[in-house]
């Protein structure tokens, strides 16, 4: 929220002076005022007011407890006293307040100032006294705007009108990497619009939570890195939430918020719904009840370390019929209550050998080799591909997305490989 906006401009008497203040004495109080002002502005007035070195830059400085926003205009010109006219818009936020959003404002500001005093001379002739007239109904309006709708269009004169708008500013999105999945937190269907991004518009149909950002990259026909691209806007914008690729040979495991779960019916309910099964004509288990919240509650106490998603399905065959088994999962992924146990190889010494010879064998191969000798230096091509993710920092996911196989086919690799240790975690 803006506490305070302030025009200032260099008096050829008297140096740095506030000529407009929002409120009234709030920066500068008048001899008659009893108002404590926000800070002092002597101490910071050649800050605000600066010499032509640090004009045209945004300047921000801190108070005890506020922050101050200036962006100091200097244009020189022999129509001025001294052929030089330095003004400065500013803003005062609290020190606490996130300030990126009201950068842009107070430079464009600037710029627009800059802009009508070298058309019409707007500041320089306003000779109205402190607090009233155009400048200081600009401030006002302003600073109303800004603070209770986040935007503001005002009409300077018959040829300029002035639009500012505060855009949010979010923390920055998590990494994003191929074998993340995506989910959408919103309809995002109901927001596209054909001026969009042509790239962003291919790449909605496939954001279901059920593709990769590589899978979504392939299936869209689209470079990897614009579609990482997109998917990281949306991110930002909080119209995505992040998930693991589902398989049945992953691992997951309950956290201490699934007491929350346990405790709170109405999340139960909402998870009745959101994981069970959607009718499908005159299937037996469309006419299933959807599970109790206890049922519920049952299952999810009943994942367990180590435990794969199908042996656990196996387990509760009896339910599971009933319920989507990767909604299921994802549901507790959602909400904090279960998380995933990822699997990492870690290649021995052995198998570091056998990578330095097999790179001697492919560098010496034949010139003309034979259909069995040529599928052997693929395979070994293969291994080699595969031992540089066999140091202990990449998940089975990771390896699986970028190599293109799925988790059967690298455990067969990895087996080849000779002494590999897996480990989960």
């Amino acid at each position: 929220m803006i506490k305070a906006i302030f025009f200032s401009a260099f008096d050829v008497n008297e140096g740095p002076k506030i000529l407009h203040q929002v409120p009234a004495d709030s920066i500068s109080p008048s001899s008659t005022s009893t108002q404590i002002p926000l800070f002092h502005f002597p101490s910071i007035s050649s800050y605000i007011v600066p010499r032509p070195e640090l004009c045209s830059r945004l300047l921000t400085f801190c108070t005890s407890t506020h922050r101050i926003l200036s962006y100091p205009i200097c244009i020189h010109s022999h129509n001025y006293p001294r052929n030089a006219y330095t003004f400065s818009i500013s803003l005062v936020l609290d020190i606490s307040t996130p300030f990126a959003s009201y950068a842009t404002v107070t430079t464009k500001l600037a710029s627009l100032l800059h802009t009508l005093e070298e058309q019409s001379r707007f500041l320089s002739r306003d000779l109205s006294p402190p607090n009233t007239g155009k400048i200081y109904a600009l401030c006002e309006i302003l600073l109303e705007d800004l603070n209770n709708y986040c935007e503001s269009m005002i009409p300077i004169d018959d040829s300029n009108t002035l639009n500012i708008k505060l855009f949010p500013t979010y923390p920055p999105p998590p990494p994003l990497y191929p074998y993340h999945v995506p989910l959408s937190t919103v309809q995002l269907d109901t927001l596209t619009d054909p001026n969009w991004d042509l790239t962003m518009l291919k790449v909605l149909p496939y954001i279901d939570g059920i593709n990769s950002v590589k899978q979504i990259s392939l299936l869209a026909d689209a470079d990897y890195k614009l579609v990482r691209k997109a998917i990281e806007h949306l991110l930002y914008y909080g119209c995505l939430l992040l998930l693991d690729i589902f398989s049945f040979s992953a691992i997951y495991a309950p956290t201490a918020e699934l007491a929350s779960f346990v405790e709170d019916t109405e999340m139960q309910e909402e998870c009745a719904r959101y994981v069970a099964l959607p009718p499908e004509g005159n299937d037996e288990i469309s006419g299933c009840d959807p599970l109790t919240g206890f049922q519920l509650v049952e299952l999810y106490l009943g994942i367990k370390q180590g435990q794969t998603v199908k042996a656990f399905y196996l387990e509760h065959s009896e339910v599971m019929d009933k319920i989507d088994i990767r909604r299921f999962i994802t549901f507790g992924i959602i909400k904090g209550f279960l998380y995933r146990i990822h699997k990492y190889a870690i290649a021995t010494s052995q198998t570091s050998r056998r990578k330095r010879d097999d790179k001697t064998k492919i560098k010496q191969k034949e010139p003309f080799p034979t259909s069995v000798e040529a599928r052997k230096d693929d395979m070994d091509n293969e291994l080699v591909d595969l031992e540089r993710f066999l140091d202990g920092t990449h998940c089975f996911d990771e390896i699986c997305t970028e190599l293109m196989i799925n988790e059967q086919e690298l455990v067969g690799r990895l087996k080849a490989l000779g002494d590999v240790q897996t480990i989960c975690r």
